[in-house]
Order: structure tokens, then C-alpha cells, then sequence
């Protein structure tokens, strides 16, 4: 009787750490956690876990020097308190083509350009106010049917 109370309470207690494991969230290369991300189209709600880029640093440093991203990764750059504006990015350092969009303040995507030419120091603008930028792995933003007018569900954003 007390091996068989014994295992209940074993078993009870590893359901506990692996149901523990399972709601944390993972980390970025630096070991800070990644926020939920999700975007909205027609082909139903994609999740992504993203970095926050929202400090000048952080916004210049992007992905550059960095490995592709994984398929549910992003960069969700941010600009706190600052007015939506026309902004304009470049590929410079970062060795992996990425999709860019482009985002105003109530989460829909303005603009979306893909498959950006890695290293390239080329403008890329947004053509449209924006206060949000993702950064997702080249060919993700076709791959979810991802579309100017589409919503990004994230707290940043305020619908």
C-alpha cells in the first residue's frame, strides 16, 4: 500500500514539472523570454513566438550575424510612445532573407515585402505609416496567406 501511495505521489508530481515545462515560455538567444505573436488571415490564426526589438540597439542590431530563423520565430520591432511613421529597413549583416511587414498602431499590416536580399543595404520602405515591424523567415508571410489589411494580434498593438 505505501509503494503504490508512493508512485500516486511521484507521478502526481511529475505531471506537475512536465505541465510546468510546457507553460513556459521559450527564450531568445540571450536568454530573455519571447512574446506570443499571432497574425490573422484568410487561412485562419497564426501563432509566432517573437523577440522584441524596442530599444535604438536593439532596433539597429535586428538579426544581423544570426542563424535563420525556425518557422515560428520572429523579430517584433517597436517604437514606444513615437507616432507611426514611414519606415524604411535594410538587410545589412543579416545573412538569411527574411519577410518584412510592415504595421500600424491597431496591429493591421500596411505592407508586406518579401524575400528581402540578404546583406543588402537597399532601402526596403514600408509605403505607409508604420509603428510595427516583423521580421519572420523568408517565405512565412506566403506560406499563412499573410496579406496587407491582415491583423497582428500583440499587446503593442492596440485595436
Amino acid at each position: 500500500m505505501i509503494d503504490a501511495t508512493r508512485r500516486l505521489i511521484l507521478a502526481g508530481m511529475l505531471m506537475l514539472t512536465v505541465a510546468g515545462c510546457a507553460a513556459k515560455a521559450p527564450t531568445g538567444p540571450n536568454g530573455e523570454p519571447l512574446q506570443r505573436l499571432a497574425i490573422v488571415t484568410t487561412s485562419g490564426e497564426h501563432p509566432f513566438w517573437v523577440e522584441i526589438a524596442d530599444d535604438e540597439p536593439e532596433r539597429q542590431r535586428g538579426l544581423m550575424f544570426r542563424p535563420p530563423l525556425d518557422a515560428d520565430r520572429g523579430m517584433l520591432f517597436q517604437w514606444p510612445g513615437e507616432a507611426p511613421r514611414e519606415q524604411s529597413f535594410w538587410m545589412r549583416n543579416t545573412p538569411s532573407s527574411l519577410d518584412i511587414l510592415y504595421i500600424d498602431p491597431k496591429g493591421r499590416i500596411v505592407s508586406i515585402a518579401s524575400h528581402a536580399t540578404p546583406f543588402s543595404e537597399a532601402p526596403i520602405p514600408s509605403n505607409g505609416a508604420a509603428n510595427g515591424v516583423l521580421e519572420l523567415r523568408a517565405g512565412r508571410a506566403a506560406e499563412i496567406n499573410a496579406q496587407p489589411g491582415d491583423k497582428v494580434l500583440h499587446p503593442y498593438f492596440k485595436p
